[in-house]
């Protein structure tokens, strides 16, 4: 992208208006996700950002769910009111300031003190009661409190107070500017489920897949530590199922684009081959000329047994730490609660076993590893 000599306008509270040109889905027949692969055109924004980075992304909410809201409290939607953000009307708040799906702890208070009968609600707000009241809360949203308890009379700006601001999203970056100049691609699963006899819609990936079309998609790039090393011949072993192979496509196509000769190795795992494995052209392009030197594939329900990418390792234990000998880097990306926790205990076995390592001189390779910039993470 060329360098501007003015300071471009926009900045994290006037992000960029992104133009939402490619909506397409990475998923064939018989999956059970919905991923979607997405291009905004940047052109004109004079900003930068670098492969690694996320991108914030600011949604606005489903306007069918801010009609009923509106609907159920009796109002109109016409209704002067104060957001956390400006002075608007009840419907402008409810589509653009405020977060109308979840709950906040505020917004339940207010329910449990108005009421006729939530006595169990008033319970289940007592400190000691947090992993019930999260029990009691999955899955229900701020429509299900105003249904179920219709005494509670609200007026407009009673309503908006009790509601928290609606925060823009993180998503990981799938593209290199030096591949795909002006733009910016992101992989992503469409939240969608059902609780209480209702569908319930992610906020921000359900903007981007069913509304963003028709508007502006507001973006800002985050800088984050997630890098590639700067000597291009460096060796990179990169695992990341599903949206965690984001950043790696945009690694590839960076590297590609720089002509960098360091060897490039992927572990991508998601549900079936058939129909969830995500850019497999592009990869099996890479592989075929030479540029991705092993490409390692997990699939958790093509058998009876699950693969998981942690598996791969084990079964390329010796490989993975020859390419470490060597001075190579290995990036995760993707669910933090479990898949990172067994790459991470799968790395450490892989080092004690085939570097003949203790329990402890294993744990301070692996730190030695990060604080050389050696194992990085972007984990969620």
């Amino acid at each position: 992208m060329p360098e501007t000599t003015a300071a471009a306008p926009y900045t994290r509270t006037n992000p960029f208006p992104g133009k939402l040109v490619v909506n397409r889905s990475l998923c064939g027949e018989g999956s059970d996700k919905d991923t979607r692969h997405f291009e905004i055109d940047l052109k004109g924004w004079g900003l930068n950002y670098e492969v690694g980075d996320s991108m914030t992304v600011w949604p606005t909410n489903d306007p069918a769910l801010a009609d009923e809201i509106i609907k159920t409290l009796g109002a109109k939607g016409d209704e002067p009111v104060k957001s956390p953000s400006r002075e608007t009307t009840l419907r402008e708040a409810l589509l653009r300031d405020c977060r109308i799906t979840q709950t906040t702890p505020k917004f339940l208070k207010a329910v449990a003190e108005r009421a006729n009968a939530a006595p169990l609600l008033t319970d289940l707000l007592k400190p000691e009661r947090k992993q019930d009241l999260d029990t009691y809360l999955w899955g229900m949203e701020v429509i299900d409190f105003l249904i179920e308890h219709p005494s509670i009379k609200w007026t407009p700006q009673e309503f908006v107070e009790v509601l928290a601001k609606l925060q823009p999203r993180l998503y990981s970056i799938s593209s290199s500017l030096k591949a795909r100049p002006d733009q910016v691609h992101f992989t992503i699963d469409v939240v969608h489920y059902e609780s209480r006899g209702r569908m319930r819609k992610g906020v921000c990936s359900t903007f981007l897949a069913e509304r963003a079309e028709e508007v502006s998609v507001p973006v800002f790039p985050n800088t984050s530590k997630f890098r590639l090393p700067e000597d291009g011949n460096t060796p990179i072993i990169m695992v990341g199922p599903g949206t965690g192979v984001a950043p790696f496509r945009a690694f590839l196509q960076e590297r590609k684009a720089v002509g960098a000769k360091g060897k490039n190795w992927l572990f991508f795992g998601s549900q079936k081959s058939a129909c969830n494995y995500f850019y497999r052209e592009e990869f099996e392009e890479y592989q075929s000329d030479g540029f991705l030197t092993r490409r390692d594939l997990a699939w958790s329900r093509d058998q009876e047994k699950k693969v998981y990418v942690q598996d791969l390792m084990m079964q390329n234990a010796a490989e993975i730490w020859k390419w470490l000998e060597e001075g190579g880097q290995f990036f995760v990306c993707g669910d933090a609660r479990r898949m990172a926790k067994d790459v991470d205990a799968a790395l450490r076995k892989i080092i004690q076993q085939e570097g003949g390592r203790s329990e402890d001189a294993t744990n301070e390779f692996v730190e030695k590893l990060k604080s050389d910039k050696r194992y990085k993470r972007d984990v969620y």
